[in-house]
């Protein structure tokens, strides 16, 4: 047997928010004898369902997934974490006989998954409070032009308010001189464990996919998604917590401009276009991060779906890995 062969197998589908992964996932998993793994950041998180799309309890029942409901919305976790923790996961699923299917939109978690984290330099209290106090002085979006200025790349894929992210990435230029994209390249370059077959699923127009994401969060408004909030912010943890929107869960798109609306910042209106205007940002950083990885396959969630077969067939029939075609 051949080293490549040895290696576990799995598909892969990718794809920015709202693009049909979750059902595409579903469908393969029922036809092939299939296990979900999820690689979403918002997913881990427990109590939040309906603006993260989180698989139903019936979705669930016809398929199990992994990854789901890790942690409570105040609690954190980290890509690392991440990482080991489907990596148990898809060894159990691999030792049962059956297939993986990893299925999300977060570039961190899957590059940590199946690239693994460099060993970057850990973090320093004194810089990170001094990090802070320049935010305070100038901004999170003037720290992220500096990012810019150092490290292109990393700020392409950072939005210009993800504080945790920036700080990370400038403190790690400024301990080691190298930056945050030199040392996760470094990390790529590791041997890959996993034979993977990767699949983006992403509408040829753009338009295509903002109108997917404008239908899909109406139809999370009408399913609850601000009662859900509501009942978030009634949690003692969150309720007395000083700034829960710094927290990781509550940075995910909907809930933070939920949270806001509900603060009473905004009315319904500018409430729902900004959610929607978030989720277009997310899914053109999505787009951004699929286009700057090697060997992915493109296929319209559309018009596509025998191909999107085939392919999967001919990557399990040329490895003779598990699955029932």
């Amino acid at each position: 047997m051949s080293g490549a062969s040895a290696r576990p197998h799995a598909i892969a589908l990718m794809g920015p928010t709202a693009s049909g992964k979750s059902g595409c996932a579903l469908e393969l998993a029922q036809r092939l004898d299939g296990e979900i793994v999820s690689v979403d950041s918002a997913l881990v998180y427990r109590h939040l369902d309906i603006g993260s799309a989180k698989p139903t309890r019936e979705e669930r029942a016809r398929v199990p997934h992994h990854m789901l409901d890790l942690r409570e919305p105040w609690q954190a976790y980290s890509a690392a974490e991440f990482a080991s923790d489907a990596r148990a996961a898809i060894a159990d699923i691999v030792a049962r006989g059956r297939l993986p299917i990893l299925a999300g939109g977060t570039g961190l978690y899957f590059r940590a998954l199946l690239n693994g984290l460099a060993e970057m330099p850990g973090s320093d209290p004194a810089l990170r409070a001094q990090l802070t106090a320049e935010a305070g002085r100038w901004g999170w979006a003037a720290l992220h032009a500096q990012l810019a200025q150092v490290d292109p790349e990393a700020a392409t894929r950072i939005h210009a308010t993800d504080a945790q992210r920036i700080q990370r990435a400038l403190e790690v230029y400024r301990l080691s001189g190298k930056t945050i994209s030199d040392w996760q390249r470094a990390a790529g370059n590791a041997a890959p464990w996993l034979d993977v077959l990767t699949l983006a699923l992403a509408p040829p127009q753009r338009a295509d996919l903002h109108a997917r994401i404008e239908a899909r969060f109406d139809a999370m408004l009408e399913a609850g998604f601000l009662d859900e909030v509501r009942a978030l912010r009634a949690m003692p943890a969150l309720a007395t917590h000083p700034a829960p929107l710094d927290l990781p869960a509550l940075r995910a798109v909907g809930y933070r401009q939920a949270w806001e609306h509900l603060d009473g910042l905004c009315d319904a209106a500018t409430f729902r276009a900004r959610a929607i205007a978030a989720t277009r940002q997310l899914a053109k950083r999505q787009y951004t991060w699929l286009r700057g990885m090697g060997d992915v396959r493109w296929f319209d969630p559309g018009g596509q779906r025998s191909r999107i077969d085939a392919e999967v067939d001919a990557f399990l029939d040329a490895h003779n890995a598990p699955g029932m075609r």
